[in-house]
């Protein structure tokens, strides 16, 4: 029990052998998803719509919400200005960021306990959701590649193995784009 407070707090219990150390990841940290206990870390990207290139990424621990790192997975050189998001992102201040900084809000409306969606608000979760899905088709990609297992200790590392999938798929995707004779970008 007190290895487990030690380990809650970032610290190491000083009875462990260098080897018993280095084995356990301090960094990553568990989160539920639907029910089931997952530990590890957390990619979360922002996509090209058009062509399903991953344009940025951020890697954190599980427990981080994916809402946190929305600001940073933002892309201000790209030419659409059309930000496209799941029903875990929308909020008044950040619909009034997007608002602000000159980004066309196509966030997802979420239902209440007590005040669920209107029948407009469901078509327009439907229309957007055909969109959303091809950032959902990069994460089936990179679970096809071995996305979802990361063999890594510690967040550095985990962060230049999802970084090193990240350039695999955009490999993948130019291969792509010559076979296809699309010129992209």
């Amino acid at each position: 029990r007190s290895d487990k407070e030690l380990l809650d707090q970032k610290a190491m219990p000083a009875d462990w052998k260098p080897a018993k150390r280095r084995q356990k990841d301090t960094d990553a940290s568990w989160t539920k998803k639907h029910g089931k206990s997952h530990f590890g870390y957390k990619l979360s990207i922002n996509v090209d719509a058009k062509y399903k290139v991953i344009r940025r990424f951020q890697c954190d621990t599980a427990k981080v919400h994916d809402s946190q790192h929305f600001e940073a997975v933002l892309d201000r050189y790209n030419t659409s200005q059309d930000v496209y998001a799941d029903r875990g992102y929308p909020s008044t201040e950040r619909e009034a960021w997007l608002k602000e900084h000159g980004y066309r809000n196509h966030i997802q409306r979420k239902g209440h306990r007590q005040k669920p969606l209107s029948e407009c608000q469901q078509r327009r979760n439907k229309r957007i959701a055909k969109t959303r899905a091809r950032v959902e088709h990069v994460f089936a990609s990179i679970d096809q590649m071995g996305g979802k297992l990361i063999r890594t200790v510690g967040q550095a590392r985990a962060n230049f193995a999802m970084t090193m999938m990240a350039a695999c798929y955009k490999l993948k995707r130019l291969v792509y784009f010559q076979r296809a004779g699309i010129k992209a970008f």
